[in-house]
């Protein structure tokens, strides 16, 4: 009897981890967007399922109760800066996306309880945002859901849902206006031009060296402590054939590098690059 069971056992298990070792096509598979929007992203992760002969909205996915948006888990939505959606503010963060299918009208849902599956553990304290919106018939038919960022502005797009005749978009706005100003008067009356990193793509992606060598002498103006601009100044004056140059900016890379902890090491650069001129 026990070496029955134990068989029983071992059958049991063999059978679990052939069936953990299967991979099959997912009848709704999981689709990850990734819109760069405003000065950050949008990111929507969602299954995606399938008509496949159903009646969809009124009955496979009921009118006037939650829906998780997708299939398997919630619809999870990630704004990394704060944004208004129809008017609502909704702070940077990820949140689930669920709404309510109407006839007419949907509701949408933004909550704060990323953790469900499904609808299920869906608590309207949780909401951050619950907004209606029209509905839209339309005439070609959506065989798979899907959801789309469109209408893509400086400040504004529109998250699109499309599946069987209907179509619902949610607008999403991003104040920023005031921001960027601001940041933009930061820059202009306080410009600190990056005239090392324009020398450094252009010595490294064999560019314009005149306008290399150029540059590396104004980042070394700009920052007469940074011994590695004087190094960069160093190699793309050696590249261009001007021994002299090359040889003053490798001597002050070393000079400029004394009693820091690249001292030794620029030292060895600066030494090796005289040695090839």
């Amino acid at each position: 009897m026990r070496s029955l069971t134990l068989l029983t056992f071992m059958a049991i298990a063999t059978l679990a981890m052939s069936a953990q070792e299967l991979k099959l096509p997912a009848l709704s598979p999981t689709c990850t967007i990734k819109q760069g929007f405003s000065t950050s992203n949008i990111e929507i992760v969602y299954s995606r399922p399938s008509m496949r002969g159903r009646k969809i909205f009124g009955d496979l996915v009921p009118f006037g109760k939650v829906w998780r948006t997708g299939a398997n888990a919630a619809t999870k939505i990630t704004f990394e800066e704060k944004v208004e959606i129809a008017g609502n503010e909704v702070p940077a963060g990820t949140y689930s996306f669920y709404t309510i299918p109407g006839e007419h009208e949907w509701e949408i849902i933004i909550n704060k309880n990323t953790g469900s599956w499904g609808a299920y553990g869906y608590a309207k304290s949780d909401d951050v945002a619950r907004i209606k919106m029209p509905s839209q018939r339309i005439q070609d038919v959506v065989e798979t859901f899907s959801i789309n960022i469109i209408n893509i502005t400086f400040s504004s797009c529109e998250i699109e849902l499309l599946w069987e005749n209907t179509r619902v978009t949610v607008p999403v706005v991003c104040r920023n206006q005031e921001r960027l100003a601001a940041e933009i008067d930061k820059v202009i009356n306080h410009p600190v031009i990056p005239y090392h990193q324009a020398a450094t793509y252009l010595y490294e992606s064999h560019g314009d060296l005149k306008k290399a060598l150029e540059y590396s002498t104004k980042a070394t103006e700009q920052s007469p402590k940074a011994y590695w601009t004087f190094m960069l100044k160093a190699r793309i004056a050696a590249r261009l054939g001007d021994k002299a140059t090359a040889r003053q900016a490798a001597e002050q890379a070393m000079n400029v590098a004394k009693g820091t902890p690249a001292e030794q090491e620029y030292q060895h650069l600066a030494t090796e690059l005289i040695k090839s001129l």
